[in-house]
């Protein structure tokens, strides 16, 4: 991402600057789905939108970038949180920075808990100096590098969770420019770089502090090629791909389920990056999932409830038979071992949990008024005998 880029990721998502990661995690997918190339084919202004949406989840969705972003308004790979200390000198290849209206005179009187609140001190310094380390390696780093990830939001009913399917899908990816082979260039004779002026620097501004920095589009040459015609200078196009994925029994909402090779194009010769399907799930009419077990509430006669007894309930594997203990209490979780939800992380499955509800029957008649006075006169218990003693 470019240094010193000046936007409101925030407003870009629809979130306040104190949203907790599970707001903005939420607000990304809700707009993502609503702005996916895939969902608008042929809408430049979503696509458009589409990106800006993932640039701001990138920086926001990543406690370390996020905290770069609201100390800086801007976020760079060679700003580390906390940022840089006062005195330091920028080696070969480093960025330099200007200070100017940064008052740092009591820098080293600066006390531990300070440093903890995010303020000024040794370890202040210690980062800054990885910063400057950082950027002058960075031309030794460049070379093959893996393709970015891509997310792709996928709705699933409960029985298709459950029992694991196979859907096919059709992604937009970045691949390799055919005409450019991944350079960019056009070829031909080098030209002055329009960013930097031909210079190799830019300048940036975040609040009172100045930082030049080697320039991001010609990587401080000062000259780049000509663009290429096809990608327009990325060295990417962008092409949909059909393609079957197996979705594994036992996926739940917020699942991700992984299929190598197939995001974006590697840099460079680099490997592609990966998909990763995230999995939206129904809710089911009578079972409540909660992590591999299952929930569900059977209702019960009183006479089975007192007396006990056999009766059938649903699973997920088909009919089965639980037993009622005499006595049985309105609310009493019995277990079926192992009539769970599939594990994703094995063989295992969950258990399930049938909740007891006591139904109490309507009377109408005198008969069964009469034998119920009787039960009432045989069976002569205060269930409310542990709350007198508050009364």
């Amino acid at each position: 991402m470019p240094v010193g880029t000046q936007k409101d990721y925030y407003a870009t998502l629809g979130v306040s600057r104190e949203a907790k990661p599970e707001e903005i995690r939420k607000a990304y997918r809700r707009l993502a789905r609503k702005y996916h190339p895939d969902v608008n084919p042929g809408n430049k202004a979503a696509e458009e939108k589409f990106k800006q949406l993932s640039e701001a989840y990138e920086i926001l969705g990543d406690a370390k970038k996020r905290q770069v972003y609201d100390q800086y308004g801007f976020y760079s790979d060679n700003i580390p949180p906390g940022g840089p200390p006062p005195g330091a000198t920028a080696g070969a290849g480093a960025p330099d920075v200007d200070f100017s209206g940064f008052d740092f005179s009591n820098f080293d009187n600066v006390d531990t808990e300070t440093e903890k609140r995010g303020g000024f001190g040794a370890g202040f310094r210690d980062v800054f100096s990885q910063l400057f380390n950082r950027s002058g390696q960075r031309e030794e780093e460049e070379g093959p590098q893996k393709g970015s990830d891509i997310e792709y939001q996928m709705h699933l009913g409960f029985w298709d969770a459950i029992r694991g399917t196979q859907v096919r899908i059709t992604v937009g990816r970045q691949e390799t420019c055919p005409t450019c082979k991944g350079t960019g260039s056009a070829g031909g004779a080098p030209v002055t770089c329009t960013a930097c002026g031909g210079t190799g620097k830019v300048t940036r501004q975040a609040g009172t502090m100045r930082f030049t920095v080697t320039c991001p589009q010609c990587g401080g040459r000062g000259r780049t090629q000509r663009p290429c015609h096809t990608c327009g200078g990325s060295g990417f196009v962008r092409k949909p791909e059909s393609f079957e994925v197996r979705i594994p029994p036992g996926v739940d909402t917020g699942s991700r389920v992984r299929v190598p090779g197939k995001g974006n194009a590697g840099v460079q010769g680099g490997a592609a990056g990966d998909l990763y399907i995230v999995t939206e799930v129904d809710p089911h009419p009578i079972f409540e999932r909660k992590g591999d077990n299952i929930y569900v509430k059977v209702p019960v006669t009183v006479t089975e409830a007192a007396l006990g007894a056999k009766v059938e309930v649903p699973t997920l594997l088909g009919p089965s038979t639980i037993k009622i203990p005499p006595g049985t209490q309105s609310g009493q979780k019995l277990r079926l071992r192992e009539k769970g939800a599939p594990s994703l992380r094995g063989n295992a499955r969950g258990d399930q949990f049938v909740e007891v509800q006591v139904v109490v029957p309507r009377v109408g008649d005198e008969r069964t008024k009469e034998i119920l006075r009787e039960l009432a006169r045989l069976n002569p218990e205060d269930p409310r005998q542990e709350l007198k003693k508050y009364i």
